[in-house]
């Protein structure tokens, strides 16, 4: 799903939208508007997040679906995919820095991969699961667990896909990461979806 993410004026979100400090590492940025056109429906839905501290999560806030031809599909326009556009608009919010230099050197979790579906590039998750390298594991654990529990997708899930271990190491790697405070004010509860319900 193709989605266009700007900041609530209307601007191009960058890595200077992220001002939020979240986990260790991330920024994500405070709010966003994220729209996608479905060609096939003659639909175009719009959504309004914004990042709740208490929740650990963004939460949804407005939903608008217009249609922008006259055969647009009339029972499309009453249905919302409000949780697919958040989740494929949040990667685009969240930075990280790759560099130490000053104010730059940050770009957002979209960039760093360009497969459709994954949240980090096959470089990263071999640097993650290799022997000894605990740093890069919780850098990792940290950037997927906090793309997908923003986003409302089930962390444990979305570690064992991208670094292709066991439910059980996941878990543990994310209980390490959680108690070395790499994942403060990002959180997922079992049954919450991402539109807030």
């Amino acid at each position: 799903m193709k989605v266009d993410v700007k900041n609530l004026d209307g601007t191009e979100m960058t890595w200077r939208s992220a001002t939020q400090p979240v986990g260790s590492a991330l920024r994500i940025a405070p709010t966003f508007v994220a729209s996608t056109r479905d060609e096939t429906t003659g639909v175009e839905t719009t959504i309004e997040a914004h990042y709740n501290p208490g929740e650990g999560r963004y939460i949804v806030t407005a939903i608008t679906n217009r249609a922008f031809r006259d055969d647009f599909d009339q029972q499309a326009l009453r249905r919302t995919a409000s949780v697919a556009i958040l989740q494929a608009a949040v990667p685009q919010c969240i930075t990280i820095r790759l560099t130490d230099e000053d104010e730059t050197g940050w770009t957002s979790i979209a960039d760093l991969t360009s497969s459709e579906g994954r949240i980090i590039p096959p470089w990263m998750a071999a640097a993650a699961v290799k022997r000894g390298g605990k740093d890069e594991r919780m850098e990792v654990i940290e950037i997927i667990y906090g793309a997908s529990a923003l986003a409302g997708i089930p962390p444990v899930r979305a570690v064992q896909l991208e670094l292709d271990i066991p439910h059980r190491t996941a878990s543990d790697w994310i209980k390490k990461a959680r108690d070395n405070g790499r994942l403060d004010g990002m959180t997922y509860n079992v049954g919450r979806q991402a539109d807030g319900n």
